[in-house]
């Protein structure tokens, strides 16, 4: 399947683009950045009950919040441009509430991955990554080239799968190993928990969207 070059059918992709740049410039323009990645960002340790002095997001909300912070400009803009090359085709295809849901699901998926690691961390995950993974799981399964040659159409795409999951998995192992011993820390397994979100859900969003026409 081609992708799309339609922007009409993709106004959820756009309005997530432009509230998370807006969140980002509102934090970075008042000097917020930090206290918004520490009240806001997803925090494993906080899943457990913990119970700070400082106003913060429910805990139960943070896998979403910490979409809307990031750590600086290039990281924004990285996932934003992402979202964008993928979130249109993806949306026109599956549509708008579909897309929220792998969004949302994404998200989550993302967050338990993170804490499944070490649910005592206590550095806050900030970034879309996760949610953005998942539309890039999605994008993958709906318009890549099926290169697995098996006569039984569930096994190729089961297959597909797995080597479109192995794929990003080395890929986020070299982001990780690029970027250790430096400040920036990559939440590899956020990237995966979401990216196998949006493989799982591509087929069955798609199928949901066709069954309400």
């Amino acid at each position: 399947m081609r992708p799309p070059e339609d922007w009409r059918h993709a106004r959820l992709t756009l309005a997530i683009a432009g509230v998370t740049a807006a969140a980002w410039f509102f934090a970075w323009g008042l000097g917020l950045s930090d206290a918004a990645a520490v009240r806001g960002g997803f925090i494993p340790w906080r899943v457990q009950g913990v119970v700070e002095g400082a106003v913060m997001v429910p805990a139960f909300l943070t896998p979403l919040s910490a979409t809307l912070v990031h750590g600086g400009l290039m990281h924004v803009m990285f996932n934003l441009l992402i979202l964008l090359f993928c979130g249109r085709s993806t949306e026109t295809i599956i549509g708008s509430r579909q897309l929220a849901i792998l969004y949302v699901v994404g998200a989550y998926a993302a967050a338990a991955a993170q804490y499944a690691t070490d649910p005592s961390d206590m550095t806050p995950m900030v970034g879309a990554s996760g949610a953005i993974s998942a539309v890039l799981g999605a994008y993958a399964m709906l318009f890549g080239r099926n290169r697995v040659k098996v006569q039984n159409q569930k096994l190729a795409l089961l297959l597909n799968a797995l080597w479109l999951a192995a794929g990003w998995i080395v890929l986020q192992l070299i982001v990780g190993f690029t970027f250790q011993g430096t400040a920036m820390r990559i939440a590899i397994a956020a990237h995966v928990g979401g990216f196998l979100a949006g493989i799982l859900l591509a087929r069955p969003l798609l199928l949901l969207r066709y069954r309400k026409a």
